[in-house]
């Protein structure tokens, strides 16, 4: 029986920490959901706005509706604070709706990660602010 597990490993260094941040920017970035769901264990517990998602399929899924939703996303993560198993991110993004109105989102992160590596809890608060084409912070090529 293979296990899975996504090193770093807690408990969490500053080194490792910042690793987790990046890693979970880069995957994100790629707007793949079949590659995005595999950081987080098969009961992962989510927050995300209001809605509340229990487990891979249904993350999947609320991944799916998002990026098919927020196009051109684009995002950074800052790591905030670490202890242990835990990890805070401070985080923004830009995306366009269909109508190529513009957004930047802001928001905060908290993380719990099982001993494999994987992110058993996600609690994510998040406000957007509608923006002019010019004032986007993160410009790069479509795709």
């Amino acid at each position: 029986m293979v296990t899975e597990s996504k090193p770093p490993f807690p408990p969490f260094t500053l080194e490792t920490a910042t690793q987790k941040v990046k890693m979970a920017e880069d995957a994100w970035n790629s707007r793949d959901p079949e590659k995005v769901v595999l950081a987080y264990t098969v009961d992962s517990q989510w927050r995300n706005r209001d809605e509340f998602l229990s487990g891979r399929e249904q993350i999947k899924a609320f991944l799916y509706r998002k990026w098919a939703k927020e196009l051109d996303y684009r995002l950074r993560k800052e790591l905030w604070a670490f202890t242990g198993d835990r990890i805070a991110v401070r985080f923004e993004y830009e995306w366009h709706d269909q109508s190529n109105q513009w957004y930047r989102a802001y928001g905060n992160e908290m993380w719990e990660f099982a001993e494999n590596g994987l992110m058993q809890y996600r609690f994510a608060s998040i406000n957007d602010l509608a923006i002019a084409p010019s004032n986007r912070k993160f410009l790069w090529e479509r795709g």
